[in-house]
Order: structure tokens, then sequence, then C-alpha cells
């Protein structure tokens, strides 16, 4: 008994010719779909326990803020003398689009929380500078010659100060140093060599990261509040300097924690530098004075 194989099949199978109005109906379908509604969250809970994700986040002012954080250390007891950090976020952009580059800076705080000092490299060719560098701090001071150690790795700091006359002579280390390579912008070059190892040995440095935010510490939770508040404004205010205020508010978001705690989203209402207020006041007392001159000079012409 022989058993055969199916005949294989030497042509493809007709395509089924699509029904019409078939792709109408597709469309209907879907647009008798459900589309799920996304309700706007409420603002304020009336109940101690509710769903988070129903509302909008909370904001605080400064001041009550820190006061929440202290309490949150006590009644958790953890550390008392954890650091406070803030949650920047910003606005990079300017005109059509143009972005505000992402920046590092180094702002001198009015209440130090740290005996940290940073150490400090002074370029100068000059004997009677380098004297004064020495007597200010620096951890080293020297010229051209230590371009090679630099370029090796043999000499590491955290930061680099120059005088201005020995500026074209650095211009190898360009490339290695980067961003910590001395200029004015930066606040690294000039001949205030006092002011200038002041602030970057007891200075606090922030970079703008992800594009967008900076994350940096501005005290102890155990300083006064009035102390942490005098911080996070000195940082904030530094931090607006690097975008012109005719193209809006810099700070969009401004969350503070500390070490241990939740994030705490403030109110930038006091925070953020006056800058369009002032402007405006000057404007008003302009248009006084041009005011009261046009009056004077309506009396003087009045009176001849």
């Amino acid at each position: 008994m022989v058993s055969a194989a199916p005949p294989s099949q030497p042509y493809a199978a007709a395509a089924k010719t699509p029904k019409k109005g078939s792709r109408k109906t597709k469309q209907e379908e879907t647009k008798k779909k459900q589309v799920t509604r996304r309700w706007p969250l409420m603002s304020k809970p009336v109940d101690d326990v509710y769903l988070t994700w129903y509302y909008e986040r909370p904001s605080y002012d400064v001041e009550k803020a820190v006061g929440m954080l202290k309490k949150f250390q006590e009644l958790d007891f953890t550390y008392p003398k954890q650091y406070v950090y803030i949650n920047v976020f910003l606005d990079m952009a300017l005109q059509k689009k143009k972005k505000v580059d992402p920046f590092a800076s180094t702002v001198l705080l009015p209440h130090r929380f740290t005996d940290e000092m940073n150490k400090v490299l002074v370029f100068t060719e000059n004997e009677q500078e380098a004297e004064i560098a020495r007597a200010n701090g620096a951890a080293v001071v020297g010229g051209v010659e230590l371009i090679k150690w630099i370029l090796e790795d043999e000499i590491q700091v955290d930061f680099y100060v120059a005088v201005p006359a020995i500026m074209p002579k650095l211009i190898p280390l360009r490339n290695k140093l980067r961003r910590k390579y001395p200029s004015t912008k930066r606040k690294s070059l000039g001949h205030d060599i006092p002011k200038m190892l002041q602030l970057f040995r007891e200075g606090l440095e922030y970079t703008v990261e992800d594009e967008r935010v900076i994350e940096t510490r501005i005290a102890r939770l155990d300083m006064p509040t009035e102390q942490i508040i005098a911080n996070l404004k000195t940082v904030i205010h530094d931090i607006c300097t690097f975008k012109p205020s005719t193209y809006g508010p810099f700070v969009q978001k401004l969350v503070i924690r500390s070490s241990t705690s939740e994030g705490l989203l403030l109110n930038l209402d006091g925070i953020l530098p006056q800058v369009e207020k002032v402007e405006e006041e000057k404007d008003a007392e302009n248009e006084e004075k041009d005011a009261e001159k046009e009056e004077k000079d309506v009396q003087e012409s009045v009176s001849t």
C-alpha cells in the first residue's frame, strides 16, 4: 500500500478583497471607545487621610517649610546636624530656539555651614603677589613651571585663579582645566587675590545638571531658620544672574529637603529677586520727575 503525498500548491492564495466600508467601521469603533478623561486635581484635602494623586502638590512659605524640616527631624530622631538641600528647576529658554547654556558658579554664603576649605591654586609670576596669595591660604602658588605638573596630574586642586598678566602663558591648560580655567566670568581672574581666594576657598559651587536642574546643599538643619533662609536666597539670587529678567522668571520650581526628609515645594514669593518691581519703581520716579519739570516749565512760561 503506497501513501501518496498531498499535491503541492503551485500558486499563491488569492488575497481577500477588503469589504467596502471596512475602514469606516474601524474608525467608528475607535470613536465609540470610551476616552479616559483626566479630571482636574483638587486643591486642598478635607480629611487627614487622602489619596495624594487626586490633589495638587501643596506649596509652603520658606519659613514654614524650614520649621517642618526641623519637626521631621525631631519626630524621626534623625541626625540633627544633617545637611539641607534645594532642588532648583530652571526655565532655560530664551528668544526663539535659543537657550541658556548649562553653567556652574561659586557663591559666598553669608553663613558658613562647614569647616571644609577648598584647595585653590594661584597663577602669578610676581613675587609680591605670590606672598599675598600664600598669606591668604593658597594651596599652591606659581607660574608657568606648574603647567607640566598639572597636565601630568601631579598637582590637583579644587579651583584655579590667576592674575591677567600670566594668562597668555596658560593657554596649554585650557582643554585640561575646561570650566575651571581662570576667567573673569567665573570671577577667577583678576588683581584682587585675597578676594578671589576667599570666594573659592570658602564658597559653595553648584552646577546645572540634566540641562535645567540644580541640586546643592545650602546649610545644616540645626542652624537658625533665619540663617538657612539667608543662604537659600543668596544661592537663588546668584542663579538668577545667568538669565536676563526680560525673558521672564528663571526659576520655575524650588524644592527644599534635608538628608532624611521628603521634599517640600516652596512658594517663590519673597525668594526671587525683585528686579522687575525695582525697574517699574524707577520708571515711575522718572515719569514723576518729568511731569514736575513740565509743570515748572509751564509755570515759568506763564509767569513770563
